[in-house]
């Protein structure tokens, strides 16, 4: 397999390759292969492979699976043809978001949730409720992200794949790897993206099929210490990254060792270590309410509903002021105590979806909390998503971010509210594939 020495998790390990990630349940992933600045910026000028979100897939079968999915979610989940996916939000009971996921309906009783967190779908199961099983597997999905992601796909699989619309789902094959694979229109950068997924064992071959198809493009294989500037720049609120699952809240989540781990996740940042409510949100507050569709009971319906009728909080992204970022990497040098380090590319390393820093307007009012702080390439700029009070919304206004962790040395970063999503390039459900050069 190229420049592979050997097989390990979903991905082969290369020589070139600086540092692994060792990422629990699914092996070894990439930590940085590529470097971050040049990495940051293959989804603009070239494309990434990232397998980072690998892991379990869950699949939903049975006859009430379609009932089921629709009592844990917001969406409507009806209106939903075979081989399209949807992003599902699911809330517990005060209506705070505790799983959203991208899932595929395969039959008229089938689906598969990809990198999510069953915790909803299992509290309905317990009840007895339903006729449906959930079924967890083992395996890859590579995001391949970039104006030349649908031209190395190609050339990886020996076939056009110009009819593939946003958001739909069809099988594929990689020449040489006996596995079924599957090719689907997403990503989580806001530009033209897709995903490869299958069964873990065969994911060292794709990737590497893929990775030497993409080399003469310029192909970046992407870490996870650079994987939320995806986020961040496209618009796209994570749970672990940006926020913390409020299935927190659940004793009996809380009470499986394994979820557990994945969910309630170091409480860092300026606000409170023991203010939760900060680490959460709501659909309304990421800009999701329009995904909810009260012609259905649901979890959390009442206070979901509520929200988006009198809307609170809305999310935005704030530019952070220049000569305040310099002051913290200044003061590594000074005596005393020094500001907390804003790591590059990402303020604070992953998984950070429990870090929320207080943001205050010109006054000294608390107006919201800052998350996913990152440094752009691209713009060359420190940007940051905040949920923040709706009437503070206005692109240019200024406010203030605490950048630090609670009783420490918190130093006021200056800011100016901007555009959400940030990322100003075509996105991929209204990109020109004509554009795009053939891979054949």
């Amino acid at each position: 397999m190229g420049n592979a020495i050997s097989s390990i998790g979903v991905v082969p390990e290369y020589s070139d390759v600086g540092l692994y990630l060792n990422k629990p349940g699914v092996g070894m992933v990439v930590w940085d292969a590529d470097g971050w600045q040049d990495t940051t910026l293959s989804w603009k000028e070239s494309c990434y492979i990232h397998a980072g979100i690998s892991g379990a897939e869950f699949t939903i079968k049975g006859p009430d699976a379609q009932k089921l999915l629709s009592y844990a979610s917001i969406n409507d989940v009806y209106k939903w043809k075979c081989g399209k996916s949807k992003h599902l939000v699911m809330c517990f009971d005060n209506g705070l978001i505790m799983n959203h996921a991208l899932t595929t309906r395969d039959s008229e009783d089938c689906f598969r949730m990809f990198a999510g967190n069953p915790g909803p779908l299992l509290r309905q199961l317990q009840t007895g409720s339903y006729n449906a099983e959930l079924i967890p597997s083992a395996d890859f999905i590579f995001q391949i992200s970039g104006p030349l992601s649908l031209t190395v796909i190609e050339k990886a699989t020996g076939e056009s794949m110009r009819d593939v619309e946003f958001l739909d789902t069809r099988p594929t094959k990689i020449p040489g790897v006996d596995a079924d694979i599957e090719v689907s229109r997403i990503g989580m950068t806001g530009t033209l993206a897709y995903e490869l997924r299958g069964p873990a064992e065969a994911g060292p071959e794709v990737y590497d099929a893929v990775y030497n198809a993409g080399k003469e493009y310029g192909i970046k294989r992407l870490g996870w210490h650079e994987y939320v500037v995806c986020h961040v720049e496209g618009g796209f609120p994570q749970m672990t990254c940006t926020f913390m699952s409020a299935s927190v809240l659940d004793p009996a989540h809380m009470s499986n060792p394994v979820y557990a781990a994945m969910t309630d996740q170091k409480r860092t940042g300026s606000y409170e270590p023991d203010n939760l409510r900060a680490r959460l949100r709501s659909p309304a507050e990421v800009g999701w309410g329009w995904m909810a569709k009260f012609n259905h009971d649901f979890a959390g319906r009442e206070a979901v509903e509520e929200e988006v009728k009198n809307p609170k909080r809305t999310v935005v992204n704030l530019l952070w002021d220049p000569e305040d970022i310099i002051d913290i990497y200044a003061s590594l040098f000074q005596k005393g105590e020094a500001y907390k380090l804003i790591e590059l590319p990402c303020g604070q390393p992953q998984p950070a979806g429990g870090h929320a820093d207080k943001v205050l307007s010109k006054d000294g009012k608390l107006i919201g909390v800052s998350s996913g702080t990152t440094y752009s390439s691209y713009y060359r700029q420190m940007i940051s998503q905040c949920i923040i009070d709706i009437d503070q919304s206005q692109i240019g206004n200024n406010v203030i971010v605490q950048w630090g962790d609670f009783g420490k040395r918190i130093k006021d970063v200056h800011a100016k509210v901007a555009r959400f999503p940030y990322l100003d390039l075509p996105r991929n459900e209204a990109y020109d594939i004509s554009t795009v050069p053939s891979g054949l």
